[in-house]
């Protein structure tokens, strides 16, 4: 028969259809797609205040040895490290997510130290990461600290030949020190960064105080802490946004009217809002004096160094507050940043007030502070046995010499010193590889000081193990000497009262003015230098000046 006259078997071809209607098919092909992004891409944990990327860089930086103090590594080799072990996604969004950890204008407490062009506040890219280099800031260092000590759960990577941990231990409260920004499928987190030493502050307050609400720890909290400044608005704003977990604050860059004693006035801006780019704001500025729409400008410089500092020169006739109203209601210069403070709760979205998200904070760390002491207990305690064994050996030392020398192998020699002296497995394999010297006077005392050692050590583990209590007083102790460490001044101003509205009238120049009515009935304004007074006759007559 032709092949044209086959027939396909329907019958197989059936078998392995599912019918399944379209409209549960998208829904349940867009939930699994939204919970991927939501829990796997773009929202922090809670816990250690990570996105899944930067947990990932961070391990992989720790798992290279590029701890604070090692030299610098090129930072495509990390990118390299984290796409092929643990983030199979985009070499660019690594890269980026690295960057950005570097830049010391987006993160209150970068986590990352960078060598080479890591981008800047006007917007340049950083450069290519054949051409950059990088490794753990020291900040980092304390959110990985203990991580080898099973404190924290970990998971099987994508491909499952190795293993990755879900969260880090993380010693200081990162969700809030640097906060956040992600934009997932159908939710977004902004959390604005914070001040160290407030907002540990604040945890150490909730440890001794745990009804402590958002109120209370808002004496200690003052408001968002940005990397370059600014001024933040009103108490009440930001106590909303902190008790209800969004809302938005005012926040304005720092600007002074200079006057240098001559003719010359200058508007000087040293800070900018959080997330501004400066080359923009510039050419916004521009714009609007080239459109007339901002008005007694003469020159706009950007003098920044390491520092802020645009300088806008004014000329004699302006007005220097109305032209910084202009500024503050027409650019970024003044802007809200609007709080949206979400993050997973054991992998749920969740939007939280200030004091849920230090408790859950405080909760992690009692967590792996007891895991932490578990790991060094159960350490301890194998090192006790080994030490008993060994003091033991070392007591009847000749016998044990003489089964050693009758025995015709080593397996014969562990049967019979385990069946002789009742010693362990472990304990007979310390004795077998215990070394001659260990029989001089000094080696034996180092032996025995250790064992006293090690048993003061386990008896002060079981009791922080003992209490919940003592667990917290372990956390509250490191947070204060962390504070001791890394705590540094605010660097953003709080106004207790709420900016106001820029009104028609605040663009108006606050000078002298003279009203003058003409001969036919008008009435003009001008300003009193513009005219002067001749004397015809006795009759005082006002001669208009034209003036350039």
């Amino acid at each position: 028969m032709a092949s044209k006259d086959r027939k396909p078997n329907t019958s197989l071809v059936a078998a392995n259809v599912i019918n399944q209607p379209i409209v549960s098919e998208m829904r349940t092909s867009y939930l699994d797609y939204a919970m991927s992004v939501i829990t796997a891409r773009a929202l922090p944990d809670v816990r250690d205040g990570l996105k899944p990327v930067h947990r990932r860089i961070l391990y992989a930086m720790k798992d290279m040895g590029l701890v604070p103090g090692a030299k610098f590594r090129k930072s495509a080799t990390v990118v390299r490290e984290v796409l092929g072990k643990y983030h199979p996604h985009g070499d660019t969004a690594v890269y980026d997510s690295m960057a950005k950890m570097a830049q010391e204008f987006s993160y209150r407490y970068p986590l990352v130290l960078g060598q080479g062009n890591f981008g800047s506040i006007d917007g340049d890219s950083p450069a290519a990461m054949r051409y950059t280099e990088a490794k753990m800031s020291r900040i980092a260092e304390s959110l990985l600290a203990d991580l080898e000590k099973e404190t924290v759960a970990w998971n099987p990577n994508y491909d499952a030949t190795r293993e990755e941990p879900n969260v880090l231990p993380s010693a200081l409260p990162n969700l809030l020190l640097n906060g956040t920004l992600g934009i997932a499928v159908g939710m977004a987190t902004n959390i604005p960064p914070h001040n160290l030493r407030e907002v540990v502050t604040a945890a150490i307050h909730l440890i001794e105080n745990p009804e402590a609400t958002t109120g209370d720890l808002l004496q200690f909290v003052k408001g968002p802490d940005f990397p370059l400044g600014g001024i933040a608005f009103s108490q009440a704003d930001i106590a909303h946004a902190y008790g209800s977990g969004k809302g938005p604050v005012v926040v304005r860059g720092e600007a002074e009217i200079v006057d240098d004693g001559k003719k010359d006035t200058s508007i000087v801006i040293t800070s900018i809002p959080y997330r501004v780019n400066k080359s923009e704001l510039i050419a916004r500025i521009a714009d609007l004096v080239q459109e007339k729409k901002l008005e007694g400008i003469r020159d706009l410089r950007d003098e920044s160094t390491s520092d802020i500092r645009v300088v806008i020169e004014l000329k004699g006739t302006a007005h220097p507050q109305a032209v910084l109203n202009a500024l503050y209601k027409n650019t970024e210069l003044e802007s809200t940043f609007h709080y949206n403070m979400l993050a997973l709760v054991d992998g749920v979205p969740e939007m939280l007030s200030l004091d849920s998200m230090l408790r859950y904070f405080v909760k992690h760390r009692q967590e792996v502070v007891k895991r932490r002491t578990e790991f060094d207990l159960h350490k301890a305690e194998e090192r006790e046995h080994i030490l008993l064994g060994l003091s033991k050996a070392l007591d009847h030392i000749d016998e044990v010499i003489a089964i050693i020398k009758k025995a015709p192998d080593v397996p014969s020699a562990d049967v019979a010193l385990r069946k002789k002296f009742g010693f362990s497995e472990r304990q007979a394999a310390a004795i077998l590889a215990m070394r001659l010297q260990t029989l001089a006077g000094l080696e034996r005392k180092k032996i025995e000081d250790e064992l006293i050692e090690v048993q003061a050590l386990i008896k002060k583990l079981k009791e922080i193990l003992s209490s919940p209590k003592k667990i917290l007083a372990v956390v509250r102790k490191e947070l204060e000497e962390l504070v001791e460490k890394y705590g540094d001044d605010r660097r953003t101003k709080i106004i207790r009262g709420g900016v106001q509205n820029i009104s028609v009238e605040d663009l108006v120049p606050d000078e002298e003015s003279m009203l003058l009515l003409t001969q036919g009935g008008y009435v003009k304004r001008t300003n009193p230098d513009e005219y002067r007074v001749q004397r015809r006759g006795g009759i005082g007559v006002v001669d208009i000046a034209t003036k350039e």
